[in-house]
This record gives structure tokens, sequence and C-alpha cells, in this order.
């Protein structure tokens, strides 16, 4: 059933803004979430935390008019409950049925759509380097992007298409125009912003390494060379061709002191290396990641600071709230980052995770071999990104 097939409660229900409950969370207040959506869509991706609990209990479970036993069992009498559905209409619906019978109950308003909109901008306190650089994190999908801004000009690093008005918007409210938007690689998990930016005057970037994958739309953007670099302001950030994820991956070293490592090396992993060439491919992948990573990145300073595109679960932020580490630590807390080639090749190969919901047509959307309205872009990216080999293999004890 869409949203708008249910019925409106005939009792007030009352709701909860997606900002509004993220902050609940991130306060480590006690939330209690029952998720009224289909079984496989809450075990693909549901809403997290130390302090939340959560059930799943499909919406159809209380369209009888009697409500089985076994069912409001599963609903706590003594505490707040959170319905939360896809698109807000089977929540405030379930959430209806069970005011009606005396629980204290209230529904995300949109959703999972909802939950998926809130993208925050937090500044990296760790960046020594000129300018001011804020990492945007998008708690969802654990998608990463990063603003740099210097004197009146700013870049954005792997921009998402649903926010395109937003980095905009913000690079307004700063007083600094968007001069660059550059893409670390043909994304798998989101829809790219940068040929969006581009359509409004911003310059858009790809890695030169990354056209032969097929991207349609090269001769109309800009195409980052190993080694070529942007000026913005008086910061300077160089392309960084770093292979293992894609063949065409490449990292932006920002002002040489904060390496934005796209999807090659997290704060907690280390990118997974079967999305572009498939299984088949995978370990011609991990080795050429493994030869990155020791011949590209580890010889950086230790102090130089690592950002990625995307966190998970595992990852534990820094103290200015960002997922950022000085490449030292990495070192020191990351077994795979001191493993030999063999070693590394053998342990990411051997646990990774589901590859992303709908990674085939986004990637060739972000090719530019396929085209989706602004809607359907933000449906096909809904979803955790799990563009990471497994972090619990990876990291130390």
């Amino acid at each position: 059933m869409d949203a708008e097939d249910f019925p409106t409660p005939d009792v007030p229900v009352d709701t909860v803004a997606p900002e509004a409950l993220r902050d609940r969370i991130d306060n480590g207040e006690d939330v209690f979430l029952l998720d009224a959506r289909m079984n496989s869509e809450y075990e693909e991706w549901h809403i997290e935390g130390e302090t939340v609990e959560s059930v799943n209990v499909p919406y159809f479970e209380f369209l009888d008019e009697e409500i089985d036993d076994e069912t409001l069992e599963q609903v706590p009498a003594d505490r707040t409950v959170t319905v939360v559905c896809a698109k807000g209409g089977a929540s405030e619906y379930v959430a209806g049925r069970l005011v009606e019978r005396g629980y204290d109950v209230e529904h995300l308003t949109e959703g999972m759509n909802g939950w998926a909109t809130i993208y925050d901008a937090v500044e990296v306190t760790g960046y020594e380097g000129r300018g001011t650089l804020l990492q945007y994190q998008r708690p969802s999908s654990g998608c990463l992007g990063y603003l740099l801004y210097d004197g009146d000009e700013a870049a954005v690093i792997d921009p998402l298409r649903a926010f395109a008005d937003r980095y905009l918007e913000d690079a307004a409210d700063l007083g600094v125009d968007l001069v660059y938007a550059l893409d670390t690689h043909i994304h798998a998990d989101h829809i790219s912003g940068v040929r969006d930016l581009d359509a409004e005057g911003v310059e858009g970037v790809i890695p030169a390494a990354a056209v032969d994958r097929g991207v349609t739309y090269a001769d109309e953007l800009t195409t980052a060379a190993d080694g070529e670099t942007f000026a913005v302001g008086d910061a300077t950030i160089e392309a960084v061709h770093t292979p293992g994820h894609t063949t065409g991956m490449t990292s932006y070293l920002v002002d040489d002191s904060f390496l934005a490592t796209g999807d090659g090396l997290f704060v907690e992993s280390v990118a997974r290396p079967d999305l572009e060439e498939g299984d088949e491919g995978a370990p011609d992948a991990a080795r050429q990641l493994y030869e990155t990573i020791q011949e590209r990145i580890l010889p950086l300073p230790e102090e130089t600071l690592v950002g990625g595109a995307h966190f998970s679960d595992a990852a534990e932020p820094a103290a200015d709230g960002t997922y950022t580490a000085p490449l030292g630590a990495l070192v020191e807390e990351m077994d795979a980052l001191t493993m030999d080639e063999d070693e590394f090749v053998d342990l990411i190969l051997s646990d990774m995770p589901p590859r992303p919901a709908n990674y085939g047509e986004i990637i060739a959307t972000n090719l530019g071999q396929e085209s989706v309205d602004d809607e359907e872009a933000f449906t096909l990216e809904l979803g955790p990104n799990n563009c990471a080999a497994s972090q619990e293999s990876l990291a130390g004890d």
C-alpha cells in the first residue's frame, strides 16, 4: 500500500520530525522504534543507535479490527513508541490504532524517506590547511562529502544530487562562490551532484582515470589527472590517483593537510574491490588497492588527516564530531594497513557485505548511460552504502 492509501486515524497522532529524532539519538536518549515496513525492507536498512531499541512489526498486522495479542505484546505500554514506515502513511495509521488503545505513540513524518533528507555540515577542526573545511554527513546512508572555503571561493568534494541546491545555499550563506564540484570516482551507492552543479555554473570535475569506464559526458566537464591542482582562494586541492575500489578512484589532497579518500580508505575500513569488475576482477582490484595504500597513501605524513566518502556504524567520530582521523592513528588501529599483500587480499575478499542496493543502475546513471528524474534518483539511493569491506575483520583488536 502507498502512503495515501491508508485512512487517516480517527484520533490525533503526535509527530516527530526526522531532525528531532536524530537529535534524541545523538543526545543519548532512550528511543523505542516500531518499524512498520516489510521484514525485507527492515533487514536491509533501519534506524540504529546505541540507545535505540527497534522492533519490526509490519503494518498489515494492524489492519484487522481486532489486533492480535501477540502483536500488541511487542509494543511497550510504559514507553513512548515512535512508529516508522517508508513514507509516513502506514506509520500514522499504525500509530492511530495504538493511540486508540491507550499507548503513548508518535510517528516519524515522511518515514525513512524523511530520515534520508537529514544532511549535516560539521566543521573539521583538526584540519590545519588554509581556509575552513566542513564535512557533510548523511546518517541515513553514511555518505560523507566536504566543503572547503577560503577567501571568497569554495569547492565541494563528492556532492550528492539530492542536495545540489544545499551546497549553493551554504556557499551563499558563507559569502563565497562555489567554484568547483569534484567527484572522487564513479559512485555505486548514490547519484552524483557534479553535473547538476556544473549546470548551475560550478566547474564540474571528474577523475581523468574514470573516463574509460564509459563516461558519456566527459567532454562537458573538467577532468583531473594525477597531480593536477585546483586553487580555492589561497588553498590548493591536488588530485591523487588511488585506484583499487575502482580503476579511476582519485583522492584529493587538500592543502597538504587533509586527504579526501573517496571510497579508498575509511576511518574504520578499506574499500571493497568488486563493484567495477565483479567477483572475477576483485582479486586484481584488491592487489591494486594494496599497492595504492602502500605506495600512494601511507607515505604521506602521519599527521595527514583522512576522511572517506562514507562511514558505517562501526566508525567512531573524532572529538569534533567528524568521521576523520590522522593517518598515523589509522595505521596503529587498522590491521589491514600493516599486512603483507597476500594477507590483505585474502582478508578483504573473505568477508564482503552485500552489494549496495541498485548499484548497477546507480553506476549507469553516474556514467551518463541512463537518465532518471530527481524522485527516481532519490529512491534509487535509499538504504545502506555497503562500499567498504567488512569493518569487523579489518580493524585491529
